[in-house]
């Protein structure tokens, strides 16, 4: 736990002993104390409405509660150097910070495990998202739904959840077939050998190359009917691994890895989806009609009831789909959460529904919705990718502005509102540019401590005193710092990745600041700039500490 939450915990206990104090009530009913950071520095370093909490117990008026708490409080022992009660019964705490300075040891000490902790208590979280079929490329939604799901990933393991990464191929369906059959298709054309190309076949470059490959492969060996079924299982094969190689390298190169790449044939070949539908006929949610059977799916909010099994016993794309969420509580997961594209928010209802059918608690399943990203260019909307002459991939962008730039952005707005992606500020050297104005911070640290060493502070930081850090920039930024393990937890909570890249320009301006107002590397007095490059270094430290969670690096130049 860091300095800062722990003093937020003696606070809150010391409160709780001066409730019990003033006999407004007792352990037992006391209720839960909240503390919220002012918005207005002139009210605090914390605030507390705890005053009108007890109201109803005590049967008092909350400025008489907070009156007689604050009478009991024990400010000496808490480090509280003002308390003031504003309006009905608001009670705004003024620190003394010199706490704060223990912080830069702590960081320094602890690296790349600061921000760490266990809130999560180990609770196992599978995220599975992008999930495309492997017939094709990555488009600009998949990148953002790879961004949001792999920093999520990030941030939920540092507040101490245990979270799996997981892709799910959809590999037994219509799409697949539709890949053989394009590859069949383009196979033949190669060897100049007539051939009707599917109607909703996939014409990409991608299947052109597929097909040349598997000519030099293996020649002419699969023409003719007679070949047909060895035909169509070889090019399924070899389909399947071009694609999913390409799409594995794709993701690998944006920065996402995952622990598993789970088959959907699987579930067929392990006889795992028609017995699901035991377990779903104990909830008397099943019913059978016209020769179908039903999902009663109305009752959990959906629009209407959904078959499962169709009248020729063939599946519906649901009920695969629930055998599969069965699956990973199977495995052991405690939470589920699935990161979908905006033309899945229909099918919410009804799969939270199947999970309550299965016998879990709605709160174990969760959705995120990755809205349409827009590319533009000043006022222009960019929908065709210059190279290709094609709809912009995730590849695409990453040429035009930069791994860094991409998955900074993506992770920069709540994954539920539509994304206009500005690609002249994302390639812009700039303060306006959120990403280069994050990373100059990281780089003008690193640059601080080289000069340091080459004017004769050795060791830059070494032996130094943090007591000297105390005026108003340095404070300032010792409590940034000291937010950071809250911002981590409350991003982990919300399930937002765009908490860490506000946490992250909030943290880089309070810096520049504090550059601007202080003369960090002075010869005439080297203890205060061994002070000041140590909270550099604090700072340097969160910065790449937090740019790691959504994926960006931190350039030691730039």
């Amino acid at each position: 736990m860091s300095i800062k939450l722990q003093k937020e915990a003696a606070i809150r206990q010391g409160i709780a002993d001066a409730v019990i104090a003033a006999g407004l009530t007792d352990a037992e009913n006391m209720p839960s104390i909240i503390l919220d950071t002012p918005k207005d520095k002139t009210h605090g370093d914390f605030a507390t409405n705890i005053a009108m909490q007890l109201a109803r117990v005590a049967k008092k008026a909350p400025r008489a509660i907070a009156e007689a708490l604050v009478e009991k409080l024990d400010t000496d022992a808490l480090n509280i150097e003002k308390v003031d009660i504003a309006g009905p019964g608001f009670i705004n705490f003024t620190l003394n910070n010199a706490y704060l300075t223990e912080l830069v040891s702590q960081i320094i000490t602890e690296k790349d495990a600061y921000g760490q902790s266990e809130f999560g208590e180990k609770e196992r979280v599978l995220i599975e998202f992008v999930s495309a079929n492997p017939t094709g490329d990555l488009h600009l939604g998949h990148g953002r739904g790879a961004a949001i799901g792999d920093s999520l990933a990030n941030i939920m393991n540092k507040a101490g959840f245990d979270v799996s990464r997981e892709y799910y191929i959809n590999d037994a369906g219509n799409q697949i077939m539709n890949l053989v059959l394009s590859t069949e298709a383009r196979y033949h054309e190669v060897l100049n050998v007539e051939w009707e190309f599917p109607e909703d076949g996939y014409r990409g470059q991608d299947i052109l190359t597929l097909a040349q490959q598997l000519v030099d492969k293996y020649g002419d060996q699969f023409i003719g009917e007679d070949k047909l079924e060895e035909r169509r299982r070889v090019f399924r094969e070899e389909g399947l691994a071009y694609e999913l190689a390409k799409l594995k390298k794709d993701l690998s190169d944006f920065r996402v890895n995952f622990d598993t790449w789970f088959s959907e044939q699987t579930l067929y070949d392990d006889n795992k989806v028609l017995p699901t539908l035991d377990v779903m006929k104990k909830s008397g949610r099943i019913f059978e009609e016209g020769g179908a059977t039903w999902f009663k799916s109305t009752e959990f909010g959906d629009d209407k009831d959904r078959v499962l099994i169709k009248s020729d016993g063939s599946y519906t794309y649901l009920f695969p789909d629930i055998a599969y969420h069965k699956n990973k509580f199977d495995r052991g997961f405690d939470t589920l959460i699935d990161v979908w594209g905006a033309d899945h928010h229909g099918y919410i209802a009804r799969m939270n529904g199947a999970i309550q059918a299965l016998g879990y608690n709605a709160d174990q399943f969760e959705v995120q919705i990755i809205q349409l990203v827009r590319l533009m260019k000043g006022d222009e909307i960019v929908k065709m990718s210059k190279r290709t002459g094609k709809s912009v991939t995730m590849r695409d962008l990453v040429d035009m502005v930069g791994l860094d730039a991409a998955r900074y952005y993506f992770a920069m707005r709540s994954s539920d509102t539509h994304l206009d992606f500005d690609l002249d500020l994302a390639t812009s050297q700039s303060s306006e540019n959120p990403v280069f104005y994050v990373q100059y911070a990281h780089a003008r640290i690193c640059r601080m401590l080289s000069s340091a060493a080459e004017k004769g502070i050795v060791g830059g930081y070494a032996d130094y005193d943090a007591s000297l850090l105390e005026n108003e920039s340095e404070l300032a930024v010792l409590k940034m710092l000291g937010d950071y393990h809250s911002v981590v937890i409350e991003a982990a909570k919300k399930r937002a990745p765009q908490r860490i890249t506000r946490y992250l320009h909030d943290l880089a301006s309070t810096f520049h600041r504090f550059y601007n107002h202080s003369h960090v590397i002075d010869v005439e007095n080297i203890a205060q700039s061994k002070a000041r490059l140590a909270l550099c270094e604090a700072v340097r430290i969160t910065l790449q500490n937090a740019l790691s969670l959504i994926g960006v690096s931190a350039p030691e130049k730039m």
